[in-house]
C-alpha cells in the first residue's frame, strides 16, 4: 500500500512540474531547470510546447538588454503550442486546439487594441519577456482571446514556429508598414532570420530584391530564397552608392534588418527620392541614440518607420500566403534541436555565426 501511494505521489508531483531552460541572471548560464508548471490567468490559456523558435531578440534578453525582463527569467517567444488549460474568462478556446500567438500580445481593452494596433498595446504580454516563455515544456500565455492564432493542419509546427517573431515582424514590416508593391526595388540591410525572411516577402510581393550583409554564406542563402541582387558590405567602398547603381537611383523601400549605426545609415542612405526605411533590427545601449542623414529626409522627402510584431488579426494573410505556397518558411530552418541544446544555440547568436533559424522540437 506505501508503494503504490508513492507512486502516486511521484505521479502527481510529475504533472505539477516541467522542464524548462532558465538563466538566473543576465548573461548568466542557461540551465535546464525543473520548475513548477503554470496555471492559466483567468483571460489565459496554458499551451504545452510543441515548437519554439530561438530569436535574436531571446539573445537581447539574455544580455539584458530588454527593460521588461527581471530575472530569473525563461527565454522564448516563437511558440506553437496546443492548449492544455484554460482561463475561466477565456471564451473562444475550449482547450486541444494547435496555436500560435504574436510575441507582443495586446491586453484587447486599451485604445491602441481597440484601433487594432495590439503591437504597440501599452500594457502588453511578451512571453519570455514580460512573463516567463516557451523554452519550456509548458508556457502560460495571457489575453488568449485577443491574441492566439489557430494554425492550419497544412501549417507543421516547426513552419508555424519559424513564423514567430522573424517572419510575422518582416511581414508587417514589408508588407505593413513599407508598403512594398511589385516592382518595386527593396534593399535588406543583414541576412540573419528576419532579414532573410524580409527577403522571401517582398519577394513574394513582387518586388526586385537586393541583401545586404558581411556574410557570403548568408548571402547565397538569400539569393537561394530570393535576392537578385547581393552586396558584402566588408567588400563595397560605399553600401548606399553600391545600391544606388545597383537599382538606378536608390531603393524605393529599405529595411534595417539588423540593428546597429551602420545598417541604420546606409538603409535611410540608399534610399530614391521619396523612398521609404523601415526600421526592425534593435538598436540597443550606446547605439539607441543613432545619427541617420537628416539632410537626405528633408531634402528628398524620405519616410522613416518602425515596426514592432504582428496582430494577431493579420496572421491570416500572411497565413494564406503559406497555404498558397508564395512563401515557404520552412526554407529559413537551418536545424532543430533538443530542448537541451538550446542555451548553446542561444548564446552563439551573440557572434553571428549562424545562418537561418534554429527550432526546438525534442522537448523530451
Amino acid at each position: 500500500m506505501g508503494a503504490c501511494l508513492f507512486l502516486i505521489q511521484v505521479v502527481l508531483s510529475s504533472t505539477r512540474t516541467m522542464q524548462a531552460l532558465v538563466y538566473d541572471d543576465f548573461g548568466a548560464p542557461l540551465n535546464l531547470q525543473e520548475v513548477p508548471k503554470p496555471d492559466p490567468a483567468s483571460h489565459g490559456v496554458v499551451l504545452e510546447v510543441r515548437a519554439c523558435g530561438i530569436c535574436r531578440s531571446d539573445w537581447h534578453g539574455w544580455k539584458g538588454h530588454d527593460p521588461m525582463i527581471e530575472p530569473p527569467n525563461v527565454p522564448g517567444h516563437e511558440v506553437v503550442g496546443t492548449i492544455s488549460a484554460v482561463g475561466e474568462k477565456v471564451e473562444k478556446w475550449t482547450g486541444g486546439e494547435r496555436v500560435t500567438v504574436p510575441f507582443v500580445g495586446g491586453c484587447g481593452t486599451c485604445d491602441q487594441c481597440r484601433a487594432g494596433h495590439q503591437q504597440v498595446c501599452p500594457n502588453q504580454f511578451q512571453p519570455g519577456f514580460s512573463n516567463w516563455g516557451a523554452f519550456a515544456e509548458f508556457v502560460a500565455i495571457n489575453f488568449a482571446d485577443e491574441n492566439l492564432v489557430h494554425l492550419p493542419g497544412s501549417v507543421g509546427d516547426v513552419t508555424g514556429a519559424s513564423l514567430g517573431c522573424r517572419f510575422a515582424t518582416a511581414f508587417r514590416a514589408v508588407i505593413d508598414q513599407g508598403e512594398a508593391n511589385s516592382g518595386d526595388w527593396v534593399a535588406v540591410h543583414g541576412c540573419g532570420g528576419v532579414g532573410l525572411s524580409a527577403v522571401m516577402i517582398a519577394r513574394a510581393a513582387g518586388a526586385r530584391v537586393i541583401a545586404v550583409d558581411i556574410n557570403d554564406e548568408a548571402l547565397a542563402l538569400a539569393e537561394d530564397l530570393g535576392a537578385g541582387h547581393v552586396i558584402n558590405a566588408r567588400k563595397a567602398h560605399d553600401v548606399a552608392e553600391a545600391v544606388r547603381e545597383v537599382t538606378g537611383g536608390g531603393a524605393h523601400l529599405s529595411l534595417d534588418a539588423l540593428g546597429s549605426p551602420e545598417t541604420c545609415y546606409n538603409s535611410v542612405a540608399n534610399l530614391r527620392k521619396r523612398g521609404r526605411h523601415v526600421q526592425v533590427g534593435l538598436l540597443v545601449g550606446e547605439h539607441a541614440d543613432t545619427a541617420v542623414p537628416f539632410d537626405r529626409v528633408v531634402a528628398d522627402e524620405l519616410e522613416l518607420r518602425g515596426t514592432h510584431g504582428l496582430q494577431a488579426h493579420r496572421y491570416p494573410a500572411l497565413l494564406s500566403m503559406v497555404e498558397a505556397d508564395l512563401l515557404q518558411p520552412r526554407q529559413l530552418v537551418q536545424r532543430t534541436i533538443s530542448l537541451g541544446e538550446a542555451g548553446d544555440s542561444l548564446r552563439e547568436m551573440g557572434d553571428f555565426a549562424t545562418t537561418g533559424i534554429a527550432v526546438i522540437d525534442d522537448f523530451d
